[in-house]
């Protein structure tokens, strides 16, 4: 798979009987086909949690909810300590360019959540934004909030 920008973790693999690779979701805790997005929410859930404090058992991966009575899937949910959402992870492969309808995608997400956090990525970019209004209005973040300063 394709280098990221991120640190380098390990994890574990195998091969299904018809060559289809897989990696190991410690967080789902079964192995899931490895595709380049799959590559990249890997290692992004792996970031969180070694490099941002974000706990392992408060995050939640293609969590499926209804908008507009189409069924969807949000890539990573993070969540506070009392089982709420509080952040929303959008995962591209690495060779999709993260434009305005990968951000239009997860503002689309977010009206269904209302959270106050968004990160896009593709494993070579990410950003992260904050909505401090009640408004559709976005501001970048420097970096990935740490999970500490998510808890309000």
């Amino acid at each position: 798979m394709k280098e990221l920008n991120l640190p380098s973790y390990s994890f574990k693999y195998k091969k299904t009987d018809d060559g289809k690779q897989l990696i190991f979701d410690t967080v789902r805790r079964k192995y899931i086909t490895l595709t380049p997005e799959e590559w990249v929410r890997q290692n992004f859930v792996q970031y969180l949690v070694h490099h941002k404090g974000y706990p392992g058992g408060l995050i939640g991966i293609e969590v499926t909810f209804k908008m507009n009575s189409l069924t969807r899937r949000a890539d990573i949910l993070v969540y506070n300590r009392v089982g709420n959402p509080i952040l929303i992870v959008e995962c591209k492969a690495p060779n999709i360019k993260i434009d305005n309808s990968v951000f239009d995608q997860i503002v689309a997400y977010n009206r269904k959540f209302r959270l106050k956090y968004i990160v896009v990525t593709n494993g070579i970019k990410h950003y992260a934004c904050v909505n401090e209004g009640e408004g559709g209005n976005y501001d970048f973040l420097k970096s990935i909030p740490e999970y500490k300063s998510l808890q309000i």
